[in-house]
C-alpha cells in the first residue's frame, strides 16, 4: 500500500510529543511498514493513533497490534525520545517524517517508504537530480579509481552522488563526489545512506569522510539513533540509495554482491542501471557482466552517463 503524504502543522520541526509519537509507531510495528500505512491512511498523523479507541484500531490492523499500540510507552522508547530531541538540537541535524514538506518526493514511489529519516547535513540535496554509485566492498585499484573520476566529473556537472560510505567502491565515490563539489560551489555533492543510526561512524575507518560528507553533503539513515551495523540493514537500505537516485552505476560487483540488490531495487523502482565492464578474468567484473547481459547499460565514461540522462529529458547545466 503506498502511502499519501500526510499535511504536517509543524513546518517541519517536531516537538517531543510529536517525535514520540513517530518513535513509538516505529518501535510498535518494526519493519511491518505495511501496517504503519494503513493507520497513517486512516488515522493521520501517529499522534491520532495513539488516542484511537480500540475497536477503531482491530478495523485496521490485527489485535495483537492494536493492543501493542494502546500498551504504555517502554522506558527505552521514553529515552530514545530524549535522546533523539537532544540530537536535533545539534545545527543541520533534522528529522523528515511522512508528515513533512521536506521529505523526498521520489521515495514516496517505493513500496515501503521509510516513515522517518533522520538527516545529518544538507537536506536540501534530497531533492537534487543524483546518481547513485556502489560497487564492491574490496575494490580493486582501477575500480576505485573508477569510482573516483566518474563521481567527480558527474558531481561537477551538478548531479548529486548517492552511495552507502562502505569502504572500497562506495568510499572513492564519495571522496571524488566531494572534490568536484568543492571545485565550485555550484556543483553537485554527495549523500550517504547508511544503515546504521545517524550518530554512528560505520566503519570507523570512515569518520574523517564521513564528518567531510556532513559538512558539504548530508548523511541519511531510516535506523533510530544509536542503532548498530547489522547486515540485513545494510541491505535494506539500498532501496534508499536507488530510490534517490535518476540511476545506478554499478562499478564492481562480483556475481553475489549487495551492489546488485541495488541495481535491482533500481530497475524495481524504474531507474537506469549502468554498468562498467571490465576484464572477463576478474571476479570483480562477473556482476557487472551480468547486468550488462541483463539490461543494463555499458558504460566506459562519465559522458556516456550524461547522455543518458539527457535522453530521459534531465536538464543539466552544460
Amino acid at each position: 500500500m503506498k502511502p499519501i503524504l500526510l499535511q504536517s502543522s509543524s513546518n517541519n520541526k517536531i516537538d517531543a510529543d510529536e517525535l514520540a509519537a513517530w518513535l513509538r509507531l516505529r518501535q510498535t510495528v518494526g519493519f511491518s511498514t505495511e501496517n504503519a500505512y494503513r493507520l497513517l491512511v486512516a488515522f493521520g498523523l501517529p499522534t491520532n493513533i495513539f488516542s484511537a479507541s480500540i475497536s477503531a484500531l482491530y478495523k485496521i490492523v490485527p489485535k495483537k497490534i492494536a493492543h501493542a499500540l494502546l500498551a504504555k510507552p517502554s522506558n527505552a522508547l521514553i529515552t530514545l525520545t530524549a535522546r533523539t530531541m537532544e540530537w536535533l538540537q545539534k545545527p543541520d541535524n533534522q528529522l523528515l517524517t511522512l508528515a513533512d514538506s521536506g521529505y523526498p518526493q521520489s521515495l514516496l514511489d517505493l513500496f515501503d517508504p521509510p516513515l522517518m529519516l533522520y538527516v545529518k547535513g544538507r537536506s536540501e540535496l534530497l531533492e537534487r537530480h543524483g546518481v547513485a554509485v556502489v560497487g564492491s566492498h574490496n575494490a580493486t585499484v582501477n575500480g576505485s579509481a573508477n569510482a573516483n573520476l566518474f563521481a567527480e566529473i558527474l558531481s561537477q556537472r551538478g548531479l548529486t552522488i548517492i552511495s552507502g560510505m562502505a569502504l572500497g567502491v562506495d568510499t572513492a565515490a564519495h571522496q571524488g563526489a566531494l572534490h568536484g563539489a568543492l571545485s565550485n560551489t555550484k556543483n553537485g555533492s554527495t549523500i550517504a545512506v547508511i544503515g546504521t543510526g545517524a550518530d554512528i561512524v560505520y566503519p570507523a575507518l570512515n569518520r574523517r569522510l564521513a564528518h567531510q560528507i556532513a559538512e558539504f553533503g548530508c548523511i541519511v539513515s531510516e535506523y533510530p539513533l544509536g542503532t548498530p551495523g547489522i547486515a540485513s540493514n545494510f541491505l535494506r537500505r539500498n532501496r534508499i540509495i536507488s530510490g534517490l537516485s535518476h540511476g545506478v552505476l554499478v562499478v564492481e560487483a562480483a556475481t553475489y554482491c549487495s551492489s546488485l540488490i541495488s541495481a535491482k531495487a533500481a530497475v524495481e523502482q524504474g531507474r537506469d542501471v549502468f554498468a562498467i565492464p571490465g576484464s572477463i578474468h576478474s571476479p570483480l567484473s562477473k556482476g557487472c557482466h551480468k547486468l550488462i547481459k541483463q539490461g543494463a547499460k555499458l558504460v566506459e565514461s562519465a559522458q556516456d552517463i550524461l547522455e543518458e540522462l539527457g535522453n530521459i529529458g534531465l536538464d543539466l547545466p552544460p
